[in-house]
């Protein structure tokens, strides 16, 4: 048998082992996956990386992403939706850089125009699962947007110091795919990740559904911008209790839900630990009358706090669910698990400071004793209705404040976060931590 002869039947040997139920890179970086994961692999910026349907970096492997990577994703819905998804013992260190941040984004992106700033819906997103604690029955779930029979979206465990790895620098862009049923992924979901995972920098740009959806688990994170997403902009549940630092939220005009979205628990409601995040330094800023939805909501038995935070341009203030007989997110104001202090509100509920902070409920409960407790907080909280002077137009945001933000803070605590001078996101005067690295600070969109 010749040389000639036997290099054909090589190839062909070669080709018929390459089946679809592992992970394939091909000579255009097509990347698909029905089953062996990634691999422990590092992708490099000289490729153009292409997900094809949901690519699983499996328990026990660790996924690279050099900084400058341009990881795009097949357009489909149900079945044929893309998305990247890390598994519970997984690992992903994505560390872009300023200058070179990581960016995921659709087929088609040339990264110069050819896909509007605010198209949604056109892939999945990322997913990241891990072995935190949850207040589910059995400490354990299956993530939404993954389809039941894929056992590798089951997420949560005893472990809250878990790391599922870095992501930093990382731009997210036109996600949100339905996958039936009205069940859309998120931008970046984070489900029972632990405190020893490290997320910072990170956008979320134009999702379908959430930009950010944390549940359960003890995840840190810094200088998140979640920008014209469908629903919500950030959205807690299951028990979730990390810290968070410089969060910035934008909702579309005539588009989107809450600026954040805190449940407790689902199954059972009033299970435990509580849902109760820690926030300083948020600048959410919704879209005025264009919207009737509330700022955020308090439900499920969650609590959570605010403090040094800027909320800005949205018809209706901060809600709290009261339920006679129940544990409820009322409960837990008045047990000291929500607190909303020292930040300010302008352009909400016509600045009446009676109606920004209002208790709502499913019933027909008499709730004007709980009303008034509630009304009184917004004083007794320190919190203030002001003009930051953050510049609002039609067509774009100064979001650095002008106005007085420097004044009446709260204390930081001694553990994690950053001591600053300033209410908000951004400094009034100091450096822009969105420049050069995301997408809405090359938009046109700020300035």
């Amino acid at each position: 048998m010749n040389k000639i002869l036997l290099s054909i039947i090589a190839i062909f040997i070669l080709m018929s082992s390459c089946r679809k139920s592992d992970i394939i890179i091909d000579e255009n970086t097509l990347l698909y996956d029905n089953g062996s994961g990634t691999g422990t692999i590092t992708w490099t910026k000289d490729k153009n990386y292409i997900l094809d349907g949901f690519v699983f970096v499996n328990p026990g492997q660790t996924l690279t992403i050099e900084p400058g990577t341009v990881i795009r994703a097949k357009t489909g819905q149900g079945e044929n939706a893309s998305a990247l998804i890390i598994a519970r013992g997984g690992k992903i260190i994505a560390r872009g850089t300023k200058d070179e941040p990581i960016i995921f984004t659709v087929e088609d992106d040339d990264l110069k125009g050819s896909v509007p700033l605010e198209a949604r819906g056109l892939w999945g997103g990322i997913i990241i699962l891990g072995n935190a604690e949850l207040n589910t029955e059995y400490n354990e779930a299956r993530i939404e947007g993954i389809p039941i029979s894929e056992s590798r979206g089951i997420y949560g465990g005893n472990k809250n110091d878990d790391n599922s790895g870095i992501l930093k620098y990382v731009s997210i862009r036109h996600g949100g795919t339905n996958i039936g049923d009205g069940n859309e992924i998120n931008g970046l979901t984070l489900g029972g990740v632990g405190s020893g995972t490290t997320i910072e920098y990170v956008e979320v740009i134009s999702n379908e559904d959430d930009g950010f959806e944390f549940f359960g688990g003890t995840v840190n994170c810094r200088f998140l911008v979640s920008a014209f997403c469908g629903d919500d902009a950030f959205d807690f549940d299951q028990g979730y209790r990390g810290k968070g630092q410089f969060y910035l939220a934008l909702q579309a005009p005539s588009l989107g839900d809450h600026l954040a979205e805190h449940d407790g628990g689902t199954n059972p409601v009033w299970g435990v630990p509580l849902s109760i995040p820690k926030i300083y330094n948020a600048t959410y800023i919704g879209n005025g009358s264009l919207s009737t939805a509330e700022l955020m909501t308090f439900s499920d038995n969650s609590g959570g706090e605010y403090y040094n935070s800027i909320f800005l341009n949205q018809t209706q203030g901060v809600f709290v669910e009261y339920v006679t007989g129940f544990n409820d997110s009322y409960y837990q104001f008045i047990s000291g698990n929500l607190k909303i202090e020292n930040n300010i509100f302008y352009d909400i509920e016509n600045n009446n400071q009676e109606t920004i902070f209002s208790i709502f409920t499913k019933t027909s409960d008499d709730i004007t004793e709980e009303q008034a407790v509630l009304q009184n907080y917004f004083l007794e909280g320190e919190n203030q209705i002001i003009d930051p002077l953050i510049e609002i137009t039609e067509t774009d945001y100064d979001l650095i404040p002008k106005g007085n933000v420097t004044t009446n803070l709260a204390p930081y605590p001694n553990e994690w976060f950053n001591s600053v001078n300033y209410k908000g996101a951004f400094a009034p005067e100091g450096d822009d931590w969105l420049s050069g690295w995301s997408l809405l600070s090359q938009s046109g969109k700020i300035r």
